[in-house]
């Protein structure tokens, strides 16, 4: 299965490197020297040469790429891996998204409320946009108070909304 995890940025210094925009929560294992990332189709790759935090930058050198023009031509590519659909994150309080996308929603009691159709990411709390069975769509923050059960290998989440959230949604 392939997930983006990065997007290459400006170039920094004259020797190649670049600057990466990360997108995973795990930056140290998805960008370690030897990773290969795909790029613009499936038969281009960059592999990582070395990598390390400048200022709280993620700089990357990648083989092959060995001056400032080079690295310029790279910029804005999205970084794609290949990743095992049944990998799971090292916390096991994380889930990635593809994982979450496709689980069955209900509340505590066991009423369905409908299903996973995206994870939308807010800089204050990620959101489970829920697609119900009237084809309206309810989003829930996805933090533990609203949402205590995720049974990942059933593709069932449990949710505890607040007063008003289901009955508020738009239709």
């Amino acid at each position: 299965m392939r997930v983006v995890v990065g997007r290459i940025g400006k170039p920094h210094g004259i020797r190649g490197q670049v600057t990466v925009e990360s997108r995973t929560d795990e930056p140290d294992l998805r960008f370690a020297p030897g990773t290969e990332f795909v790029i613009d189709g499936p038969l281009q790759l960059l592999t990582v040469e070395a990598v390390h935090w400048h200022s709280g930058r993620l700089l990357i050198k990648f083989e092959g790429i060995h001056d400032r023009s080079w690295a310029e031509s790279i910029r804005n590519t999205i970084l794609e891996i290949e990743r095992d659909p049944d990998e799971t994150p090292q916390d096991p309080d994380e889930f990635y998204d593809d994982q979450l996308e496709g689980c069955n929603v209900e509340l505590l009691d066991a009423t369905p409320v409908g299903i996973v159709t995206e994870v939308i990411h807010l800089p204050s709390q990620d959101m489970l946009s829920v697609l119900r069975p009237d084809e309206s769509e309810v989003l829930i923050p996805f933090i533990a108070l609203f949402v205590p059960v995720v049974e990942i290998a059933q593709k069932r989440i449990v949710i505890d909304p607040p007063a008003g959230l289901l009955e508020n949604s738009e239709a």
